[in-house]
């Protein structure tokens, strides 16, 4: 039996128990560029979480949902950090907001809900847009928004891709698949409590 599908989801597992709540999210990026907004969403387990949850609920969903998850999910933040460097910060309790959209992807996951690509794209736009709220409200701090903010655009795309790629290898395992959707939905509940 092939172990590696069992350790990722251990190894997530494990990374979501000791992980800090919504750490990345420091509001004081002064000086930074491409390289700190490449990190950023890997600093953050609230981040990380989401973006692999994206990618694995596009492999559960299949077809056009491959690519059409991660792209409203990316176009949606894009959009949402935009919006946000450039305007009043107006999105009350947006740790929680974060928080709660890891609980509800990991929920997405260990029932393996399939819905409309559609709906699923609407979905994801919906939780992309307070994880872009919040990376455009640093973004003003940095010394060049437009390369941190291609930096964390980059680093979104290739945690979707990752997420989609340990899909795959345990495709044919769904119990796999359910198990780190229960271990993302326990971090995303975890975080919602330590965020109120």
């Amino acid at each position: 039996m092939n172990r590696k599908p069992v350790n990722t989801i251990i190894g997530i597992a494990a990374f979501a128990a000791y992980g800090t709540a919504a750490q990345a999210h420091t509001f004081g990026v002064e000086g930074a560029g491409f390289a700190e907004g490449f990190i950023h969403p890997f600093i953050g387990i609230d981040h990380l979480l989401a973006m692999l949850a994206i990618g694995i609920w596009a492999v559960q969903l299949g077809h056009k949902a491959l690519w059409h998850l991660p792209a409203a999910f990316v176009g949606t933040m894009s959009l949402a950090a935009l919006l946000a460097s450039y305007g009043p910060p107006v999105l009350p309790l947006l740790e929680l907001a974060i928080a709660a959209t890891v609980l509800f992807l990991g929920i997405i996951l260990m029932f393996s809900v399939r819905l409309p690509i559609a709906t699923g794209m609407l979905i994801a736009g919906l939780f992309a847009s307070v994880h872009g709220y919040a990376h455009g409200l640093e973004m003003p701090q940095a010394s060049s928004p437009l390369f941190y903010g291609t930096g964390f655009i980059a680093a979104t795309s290739l945690a979707h891709a990752f997420g989609i790629t340990m899909a795959v290898l345990i495709k044919r395992q769904l119990w796999l698949t359910r198990a780190g959707g229960l271990a993302i939905a326990v971090a995303g509940l975890y975080l919602t409590t330590v965020t109120i």
